[in-house]
């Protein structure tokens, strides 16, 4: 039972006779005489909703809360009852059953929750356990099926955590719903066991931003004048005020001219290693910042490079491959290189452990390119541009490290300390293959070539001084805030609370990252501009109101996916994390009516009311929103395109002229436009088509 049917369809092309059927494939080679391959669409199954157990829970009502199923119920997804229907008939026919869907736990669960439905969990389970589609490793695979038992625990844990999602959205969102409703915000508010802290930590960056207030400083620099040449140095302190850099400089008799002398000239040669392989997270924060893509977009474009058999599995959460893919990538080394028209002149082929380490490697290893090569032109351009970045951060381990000489030199006048930093390349191995990326400012000061000084030679000084400003924190991208939804908690006082969030690597998981980013942006409680992450109003009131209560808290969502990996491991049960699921749930609802009596919610809902209440969009009945520089539709995610300006032919429009827009098709008279001849002329606006034009009272 393969997860979809392009994995289905991979599985097929790999057996000597195949025929594809409706649902599924019947298959025969020399090992199987016959043998279905059938597929689901993802999830055929999914939890019972609310109404499903009880006609009461339908309606949102803080008097139904908390909905507490005394067991957790299963039932076909709606739309998926035909594929459902053939997957239950062959199963029902089976002997044994191969669980073939991906090797993740979620792939684990997909499978065993159609077994169960269907009645045939007591039917022997093998499962099939392979990191590419290529053909011979699935017949490799088949060869070497393992046993089904010894998932049963990954199955587990992936239930437990489906339930606790269900539990804690469904009580969660209709608790907070409700109250805010009741402080008069509108719409729902979508509460999750990970969306939400992940939203808090968003939030708390855009008010670190907000609240940011940038100062000026100054730092005092000075070029050496040498018989061998001229460099320059710089003093480590900074100063408040070019006041306080003259002060300094006057103390200290630092005048121009003012001989120094060299205290100190170290040369140390440095050795940088290439960057790690890849882990799904690691590649969506490179593919993020190199073309802007979001966390969704890379994961689906390494996907579909996993279906056409190129790179290996994308859902894998370490840096490491095995001996056994090290030997295959080393024996096809020459394949990539010529694929892309590179040259390793002594390729490294011993095995190096920051790359190659079974130890590390416990479900699937690193994505890494297969032994099957594409026809890079027959790729699209997003495609090439994901499929190079994995084949260049391979070829990279490869490679010789890059080397350099780093020479210091402290230089005194008057007893004060000026450091210089050069570099010198003196083998540019592996980043040979990334020479085109920019250059920083800081790193082409590091850069200047030093002339050849000893200790105790004499310098003449020429001071001068730079300004700068002291930078907020930067907005998260897309590629940031995955890299801090793995790495949260490195800051954390707590020790305890740092070390679960490090075992756990933080929160969510490789394959449910992105999925919490887009749910975030289809809850409008995130917008991007460029390519920052910023909150809306409507994420913003939530975040107002949640932050003292324990939902927001990383560390309780690290806690949670901690236990949830002691399922897994045999050392804790489903029922024991459900109940704390539960208490917790039971513990938010006594306590929330007093988190809102202390909120300032209202506040946040008359903002949020004059933010949002300016029209209906005439293309699709969605709301038109402010959106800073234009106004614009919330159901642009859906697909509406339709946006008014701000501004229009010199002139600004006011609220109420976007509101006549919207409501009557047109505006009342509007004096002041200026023509492209800078001639002032007076109109109405009106709405043709959904497109902005001039009523001209007099058209000539």
């Amino acid at each position: 039972m393969a997860e979809k049917p392009s994995q289905a369809s991979a599985y097929a092309d790999a057996y000597d006779r195949s025929e594809r059927k409706d649902g599924y494939f019947v298959v025969s080679d020399k090992e199987f005489s016959h043998a279905v391959i059938t597929y689901g669409f993802g999830h055929l199954v999914s939890l019972f909703s609310p109404e499903d157990y009880n006609k009461e829970w339908k309606k949102w009502d803080l008097n139904t809360l908390p909905l507490l199923p005394t067991e957790y119920r299963f039932k076909v997804s709606d739309g998926k009852q035909k594929q459902y229907t053939i997957v239950k008939k062959h199963l029902d026919e089976a002997d044994t059953i191969i669980i073939a869907t991906d090797g993740d736990r979620e792939g684990e669960a997909i499978a065993r929750l159609i077994i169960n439905l269907s009645g045939n969990n007591h039917k022997q389970l093998k499962r099939l356990w392979i990191n590419s589609l290529e053909k011979e490793e699935i017949k490799n695979g088949f060869r070497h099926l393992r046993n089904g038992e010894e998932f049963y625990s990954s199955y587990k844990e992936a239930e437990t955590r489906q339930i606790a999602d269900w539990l804690v959205g469904m009580n969660l969102s209709r608790l907070y719903t409700l109250y805010m409703q009741k402080s008069g915000m509108k719409g729902v508010f979508s509460i999750g066991r990970v969306q939400t802290p992940t939203l808090y930590l968003i939030y708390q960056r855009n008010k670190e931003i907000a609240a940011f207030v940038s100062k000026p400083f100054f730092e005092l620099y000075v070029r050496f004048s040498h018989e061998k040449g001229i460099y320059q140095g710089k003093y480590a302190g900074r100063f408040d005020s070019e006041h306080d850099l003259e002060a300094f400089k006057e103390k200290h008799e630092l005048n121009d001219h003012a001989p120094g002398h060299i205290t100190s000239v170290k040369t140390e040669e440095k050795k940088q290693f290439a960057p790690k392989l890849f882990s799904l997270s690691d590649l969506q924060a490179t593919a993020n910042k190199r073309f802007n893509y979001g966390a969704s977009e890379s994961l689906k474009i390494v996907q579909g490079l996993y279906e056409k058999k190129i790179v290996s599995y994308p859902r894998t959460d370490t840096n490491y491959i095995g001996s056994p893919e090290f030997d295959y990538l080393k024996s096809a080394l020459p394949s990539y290189l010529n694929l892309v028209n590179e040259t390793i002149d002594e390729p490294q082929l011993k095995e190096n452990k920051r790359y190659v380490n079974g130890a590390n490697v416990q479900e699937h290893y690193a994505i890494i390119p297969t032994r099957t090569l594409p026809k890079l032109t027959a790729l699209s351009q997003k495609e090439r541009n994901i499929y190079e970045l994995i084949l260049y951060r391979t070829l990279s381990m490869f490679e010789k490290p890059y080397i350099y000489d780093e020479t210091t030199i402290e230089t005194t006048v008057n007893d004060i300390l000026f450091k210089t930093t050069g570099k010198v390349e003196k083998a540019i191995g592996w980043k040979k293959f990334y020479k085109n990326e920019k250059k920083t400012k800081h790193t082409k000061e590091e850069n200047q070539t030093l002339p050849s000084v000893r200790e105790g030679d004499a310098v003449v000084s020429h001071f001068y001084a730079k300004e700068g400003k002291t930078q907020p924190p930067k907005y998260y991208t897309e590629g940031t805030l995955i890299t801090a939804m793995k790495n949260v908690g490195r800051d954390a006082e707590d020790e305890e609370n740092k070390a679960i969030l490090r075992e756990t690597e933080g929160i969510g998981t490789e394959a449910t990252r992105a999925n919490v980013i887009e749910t975030l942006k289809k809850q409008d409680y995130i917008r991007l501009q460029r390519n920052d992450i910023l909150i809306t109003p409507k994420g913003e009131t939530l975040c107002a109101v949640i932050q003292h209560d324990e939902i927001a808290n990383a560390t309780m969502t690290a806690k949670w996916e901690k236990y949830l990996k002691k399922i897994r491991n045999h050392e804790g049960t489903q029922e024991a994390f459900l109940n704390s699921i539960t208490n917790f749930i039971r513990h938010l609802i006594q306590k929330v009516p007093g988190t809102f009596e202390n909120s300032g919610v209202k506040a946040y809902a008359e903002k949020s009311e004059a933010e949002t209440g300016i029209g209906m969009c005439p293309q699709c009945q969605k709301d038109i929103i402010d959106k800073g520089k234009f106004f614009g539709c919330t159901g642009y995610r859906d697909g509406c395109t339709f946006t008014l300006p701000k501004k229009w032919s010199g002139k600004t429009l006011t609220k109420k002229n976007i509101k006549d827009l919207l409501a009557k098709q047109e505006t009342s008279l509007i004096k002041g436009f200026k023509s492209k001849k800078g001639t002032s002329f007076n109109a109405k606006l009106k709405l043709v088509n959904n497109k902005l034009a001039f009523d001209f009272l007099n058209p000539k």
